[in-house]
């Protein structure tokens, strides 16, 4: 009596989980620990920290997140048809018809795409707009003309 299909798919899923727990592990233990006050602090789409984390971000964060995913999503549907028509004898064992129309199906699929890209493109949704820096209250009682020396002096 041995392990059935299901057997030996439970086995590589175990086996797959501990590879995983082990590494994890192994990493934690070898890694260093060094925490500082720069490594702590929030940061986000390249952008520095003004406030706290749980500010509003610009709402296009989101739209070319989701542009990304989308892309990279038509990459999961492409790349196995790039590979497997790449040879030019399968297309023309199959009587040439299902070449054709699989062509035919993805020319169709990156058109849907290219026109979602070209309708977020023309709307302005991919152009990045940096915060403006919040001015500072600071008020200094240095009179402004030694200000101005010492900024002279160190530039």
């Amino acid at each position: 009596m041995g392990i059935n299909g299901f057997g030996t798919i439970g086995l590589f899923i175990l086996g797959g989980l501990g590879f995983i727990l082990i590494a994890l592990m192994v990493g934690k233990l070898l890694r260093p620990y060094r925490p500082n006050e720069e490594k702590l602090t929030t940061y986000e789409s390249g952008e520095d920290p003004i406030n706290n984390a749980w500010g509003q971000f610009n709402f296009r964060f989101y739209i070319i997140a989701l542009v990304f995913i989308l892309f990279e999503a038509e990459l999961v549907f492409l790349f196995p048809w790039a590979v497997v028509f790449a040879d030019d004898d399968l297309i023309l064992a199959t009587n040439g018809f299902w070449g054709w129309l699989s062509l035919i199906e993805t020319v169709i699929f990156v058109l849907i795409l290219a026109v979602g890209l070209a309708y977020v493109w023309a709307n302005g949704m991919l152009t990045w707009l940096r915060p403006q820096a919040p001015i500072s209250s600071f008020s200094s009682k240095v009179p402004k003309e030694l200000y101005n020396q010492i900024n002279k002096k160190f530039s």
